[in-house]
């Protein structure tokens, strides 16, 4: 159930990328499930990883081989990503998968196991099924491509409880020439990302040093995969990878670096949302937007009490009104020194509250119509400086428990 139905864009061939996926019937037969991306020699891969403690296996051997390569200069020449089985909880077998399906994609392709970096999402605690897993790499690699076609097949193929495909792009004119980035996610439930299940991976073209690639992927994931929510659980799959080809125009100077950490950001941005618009069960688009803060933390920790009160978010599902929830939320966010006095409360254009209590001109009748909307804007000022922090989040549905009740079967 969808909210903004949104269609896979065109998506420019990058040069120095192809991708290729396979249906190994992982979880289920007859379906992409098995995704490998090729990087060209020279290129430059940053990474930015899931916080939860039991982190999967796959993630913990990607960190170890990006360090690895990095420390030697080189980038990462193969991710191979599968769905249907995230490969956590699963201990030191678990290890031993992720770095055998690095070894065996390795000798198919001619290079050494520590420049592959594995990526899983789908049930936690369940071993790999390597028999089907690796017997579907030699036809990825088979399918390699890098038009438009082989983007939105692989976008198809790192999905599990989502309903569609989400991908965005952009091309930039540099100084220098024409840069292209082309990004694809993957994420419906157990979205709270803390980075950096949520995987995405964005390619450019352009030529970027290996600080600068690392500073602008923690930029932008900040103010966009951190910045959204489902229902508060970080996987322990999280990931998210930019590539840079190194084939195109070179970012170098300010001007320059600012357009492209503007188009990357536009690129990171329309694909956090769309895991919002694909949320399970999710019915509405939330923007949570928090200003006056005094710090661009404590404007988060207000948007995430909020995104995260299932009183507020089943509200939001029933298109009720009812605001008491809303305010109840703000007020135990974890800030100090709280003066409510000085808090407004808008939804939509409609203000609800000020001076510590309902806004004197606003009526049900005016709540009610913004909340039936499917998009909705909820602006919460704090008056207490000039920070901020823009949040995005779904509503709390009976689909959504369906979903989750019915997962593994």
């Amino acid at each position: 159930m969808a909210v903004g139905e949104t269609r896979f864009p065109a998506m420019p061939a990058i040069e120095g990328l192809r991708l290729g996926t396979a249906m190994a019937g992982i979880k289920k037969p007859g379906r992409r499930d098995l995704v490998v991306i090729e990087i060209a020699e020279g290129a430059r891969v940053a990474g930015s990883f899931t916080l939860n403690a039991f982190c999967a296996a796959p993630v913990t051997v990607a960190k170890e081989h990006l360090a690895t390569c990095q420390a030697r200069g080189e980038g990462a020449r193969l991710l191979v990503i599968n769905t249907g089985n995230a490969n956590a909880g699963t201990g030191q077998a678990g290890l031993r998968d992720a770095r055998a399906t690095c070894a065996e994609l390795a000798g198919l392709a001619g290079v050494s196991a520590d420049r592959v970096l594995p990526f899983s999402t789908g049930v936690i605690g369940e071993p790999l099924p390597m028999e089907r897993l690796l017997g579907g790499l030699a036809p990825a690699l088979g399918a390699l491509g890098a038009d438009s076609e082989a983007w939105q097949q692989a976008g198809e193929g790192i999905l599990t409880t989502d309903t569609r495909p989400k991908g965005a792009s952009v091309t930039l004119e540099l100084g220098g020439g024409r840069v292209i980035i082309n990004g694809i996610s993957k994420g419906s439930g157990m979205i709270k990302p803390n980075m950096a299940t949520m995987l995405a991976f964005v390619a450019t073209d352009a030529t970027i040093e290996q600080a600068l690639l690392d500073s602008l992927l923690r930029e932008t994931v900040d103010r966009s995969f951190n910045c959204i929510t489902v229902d508060g659980d970080t996987s322990t799959n999280d990931a998210c990878m930019l590539i840079a080809t190194g084939r195109g125009a070179t970012v170098a100077s300010d001007e320059e670096i600012a357009l492209f950490r503007n188009g990357l950001q536009r690129v990171m941005t329309e694909l956090a949302q769309a895991i919002i618009r694909d949320g399970e069960g999710a019915t509405k688009f939330v923007t949570l937007e928090v200003t006056e803060a005094a710090s661009r933390e404590e404007a988060l920790e207000v948007a995430f009490t909020v995104a995260h009160s299932p009183l507020v978010k089943t509200a939001l599902f029933a298109s009720d009104a009812n605001w008491g929830r809303i305010l109840a939320a703000v007020g135990r966010a974890p800030v100090r020194d709280f003066d409510v006095e000085r808090v407004t409360i808008d939804l939509g254009d409609v203000r609800l509250v000020e001076n510590g209590g309902r806004a004197p001109g606003y009526t049900e009748e005016q709540g009610s119509r913004v909340m039936r909307e499917a998009e909705i804007v909820i602006r919460i000022a704090l008056g207490r400086g000039e920070e901020s922090a823009t949040v995005w989040t779904s509503d709390l549905s009976h689909d959504y428990v369906s979903i989750n009740a019915d997962y593994r079967s």
